[in-house]
Order: structure tokens, then C-alpha cells, then sequence
């Protein structure tokens, strides 16, 4: 029967294998399991239940997936002194490369050095700020140590985890004892939790932010949007009010007036004040109503002041309806007006074309003498076109054409025909 195990090696390094036996090994038993092009020797830290979902939810960890590697069988006597001697080959050897570094020139920090059980392979973890080409430092660790070397690089947090230490709570570091996820820290985590935002007071030894500022972060967001937020103006009974701060463990909301007084009210009893309504803010309401109105206005006067010629163009029924209903909330004197005006204009372009005589035409287009005629204005989808095409029946009657000749309009083109 195969068991699914969590093996635990130096630098709190973790992965899991499957173990083929009646029964799992037992936690912190030692075991030599299979590695890269070899074997090596790690301690069970998780067996049964809890490996299954640590497996799962890890980032080390393979899903639901079978492990790909095995572990071979418990340590023996042997192999646990010769762990205890490759604890101090370790130091040896990143001290050696360290002076290759050096000697390279280049510009990164070793860390950790790491030998494989059957020393078949070491791996060096260093750090760096940008790319480096370490091709040349592994030809000459290769021929230094007379084995595969493999050259990683991490991150300062994974570099504080392989490390360990103790952290400005009196504990050992989260990521080198149980935190399994390296999850990303940002400065927003800080300002939700109203923390401090000086670096030196939310970052730990690795110089970047603590990880613990990411286990509360989630009840902050939650219970922040039970409260309005900090700036907002409420209508409340006593009138406008700003919310100055929330207190979230004590349920309770500072308000200031416009005459500067303050006060703290109970988050129940606020919400009693504005009639049990979300904190959309009755002021926002008003305010909106106000605006579209102002803005209402200001379109009308933009309008009046336009051309004839734009003024066909701008002036379709979407707009007017669309206006209307503006109007209708924000302003009820002005949007009479102009539903009136909008109510003309429909029954204008809705009303049937009339064939007009070329001497009716005449007279009305010429009008008194010395006097240039006037367009009337037309209003609908196609009032453009219906007044250019009005114009040019004017033109056409206005140059002495045919007295027997007739036009209709049909609100897209003007056609004329000969008796």
C-alpha cells in the first residue's frame, strides 16, 4: 500500500514522496529518498490526512496528482552521522565559492550551500538584484569541487526562510516554521489595517514587508464595508455630517458637522438616523438631482445661442427625450417648457406632407419686398435634409421656373414634375 509523506530537508526545504509499506514512517524519522540523479536524506514531517492536504493547498505540493519520486527506506545509523558531517562541508563550501564569486567579479550574495546526501551534487542559493551570467563561476566550482553544480537564485524572503532566526515577536521566523505559502506583502495590506507606514515598523529581517500583516487583512476588508467611508457626507438627521473615522471593534462612527461639532454615534443607531438606507447618502441624491438640473439649464442656454443650421442637427427626438427626463427630476418649471417645445416639434414631423403651389410658395418665401425669406424650423430625425431640400424648392421657385410646377416632400428627396 503507497502512503503519501512530506519530507523536510536542510534550509527548511519541503517535497513530498510516496512511501510504499503497510504503514507510514513515523514524524521526524529519518529517511533516504530518491533526488536528482542519486538519493538524499530528509526528515518525515507530515504523513496521512494532514500530508493529503498540505499536499493539495502547498506550493510545493503536486494537487491531487501522485508524487513522481519515492521514498526508499528509513535511515540507518550510518546515514545519520554522515548528515551531521555534511552539515559542516555546507560552510566549507559556500565559503570557497564565495571567493570564486569575488574572483569573478560579480555582484551577488551567496547564501546557502547545500551538498546532496551521496554528494553527487551541490546546490548554491544566492541573491541578486538584477540577472547575473554565472556561467563562467560554475566552469570553475565544477572543476573546484569535482561534481554537478547547480547555482539558484532566490529572492530575499525564501533567503530569510532557508535561514531562519527570530523575528521582533520573540519567535522563530512564520516561513521557516509553519507558513507554507510565500504569499506577495503589499503597502496597501498596511494602509486597510490603519498601520504605520514607515518601513522600519512593518518590516521584518529580511527588509521587506512582515508576512503576518496578510492574516487580518481579510477581516478588515469585510467588516470596513459594513461602515461608509472616511470623507463621505451623510444626510442624517441632524443634517450634512462627515465621516470622519470608523472604529470596527467598537461599532461606532465619528461625525462632524458643517459648524465643526463632533460626535460619535453607534453604527446601529446611524443607520436608524438615515432611515435604515444604505450609505448611499441622501446628499448624493440631492446633490445629483441638483446637478442635472444646472446641467439641464446650462444645454438650454448652449442651444438657444446655436445656428439654425446646427441647431437641425443637434436637435433630434432621442436628445429632447433624453433631456426631458433629466429635466422631469431636476428641474420641473424648465422641463415643462421644453416637453411643450419637444411636443410641437413631434407633431410637426409627424404631421402629413401638403403639396404647396409654386405661386403660395412664392409668395411665402419672398414675403415683403427687400425682405430675404426665412426658413422655418423643422424638427425630427431628418430635419436637415428636410430643410435643405425646403430651400432648394425656394431657389428653384425664386428663379422664375415653370408656374404649373409643383413640389412635394416626402422627407427625403424633392422631385418636380411637368404639367
Amino acid at each position: 500500500m503507497s502512503h503519501l509523506i512530506e519530507v523536510a530537508f536542510r534550509g527548511n526545504r519541503k517535497e513530498f514522496f510516496s512511501w510504499d509499506g503497510d504503514a507510514p514512517p513515523p514524524l521526524r524519522a529519518g529517511v533516504i529518498v530518491e533526488a536528482d540523479r542519486g538519493e538524499d536524506f530528509g526528515r518525515v514531517h507530515a504523513t496521512g490526512e494532514l500530508a493529503e492536504v498540505r499536499c493539495a493547498g502547498c506550493a510545493h505540493g503536486c494537487g491531487t496528482a501522485p508524487p513522481p519520486r519515492k521514498a526508499l527506506r528509513l535511515a540507518t545509523a550510518d546515514d545519520e552521522r554522515l548528515d551531521r558531517e555534511l552539515t559542516a562541508d555546507n560552510e566549507q563550501a559556500r565559503r570557497m565559492s564565495m571567493e570564486r564569486v569575488k574572483a569573478n567579479g560579480l555582484v551577488m550574495k551567496l547564501t546557502d550551500a547545500e551538498w546532496q546526501w551521496d554528494r553527487r551534487k551541490l546546490t548554491i542559493y544566492f541573491t541578486a538584484d538584477r540577472r547575473v551570467d554565472f556561467r563562467g563561476l560554475v566552469r570553475d566550482l565544477a572543476a573546484l569541487f569535482k561534481s554537478r553544480i547547480e547555482l539558484k537564485q532566490i529572492g530575499v524572503r525564501a533567503a530569510a526562510k532557508r535561514l531562519g532566526g527570530v523575528g521582533r515577536c520573540g519567535r522563530e521566523y512564520c516561513s521557516a516554521s509553519w507558513l507554507p505559502d510565500l504569499r506577495p506583502v503589499n503597502l496597501g495590506v498596511a494602509k486597510d489595517q490603519k498601520l504605520s507606514l514607515n518601513p522600519q515598523q512593518i518590516s521584518g529581517a529580511c527588509g521587506r514587508l512582515m508576512c503576518c500583516l496578510r492574516y487580518e487583512h481579510e477581516f478588515y476588508v469585510q467588516s470596513r464595508r459594513r461602515f461608509p467611508k472616511e470623507g463621505k457626507i451623510l444626510l442624517t438627521t441632524r443634517g450634512e455630517e462627515k465621516v470622519i473615522a470608523c472604529d470596527i471593534f467598537n461599532e461606532r462612527v465619528t461625525l462632524r458637522t458643517v459648524d465643526g461639532d463632533t460626535r460619535v454615534v453607534p453604527l446601529a443607531e446611524l443607520k436608524g438616523e438615515m432611515g435604515g438606507a444604505e450609505h448611499s447618502g441622501g446628499t448624493e441624491e440631492r446633490g445629483l438631482a441638483a446637478s442635472t438640473a444646472e446641467y439641464a439649464i446650462e444645454t438650454a442656454a448652449a442651444m438657444a445661442e446655436l445656428e439654425p443650421q446646427s441647431m437641425s442637427m443637434l436637435d433630434t427626438m432621442e436628445f429632447e427625450a433624453f433631456t426631458v427626463a433629466q429635466l422631469l427630476e431636476g428641474a420641473p418649471a424648465l422641463a415643462e417648457m421644453v416637453a411643450e417645445s419637444v411636443g410641437e416639434a413631434a407633431a410637426e414631423s409627424t404631421a402629413p406632407a401638403v403639396p404647396v403651389q409654386a405661386g403660395e410658395a412664392g409668395a411665402s418665401a419672398g414675403g415683403e419686398a427687400g425682405e430675404a425669406p426665412k426658413r422655418k424650423r423643422r424638427r425630427g430625425r431628418r430635419g436637415g435634409r428636410r430643410l435643405r431640400a425646403a430651400e432648394e424648392r425656394r431657389r428653384t421657385e425664386t428663379d422664375g421656373t415653370a408656374d404649373g410646377q409643383s413640389a412635394v416632400d416626402d422627407g427625403d428627396d424633392v422631385e418636380g414634375d411637368d404639367d
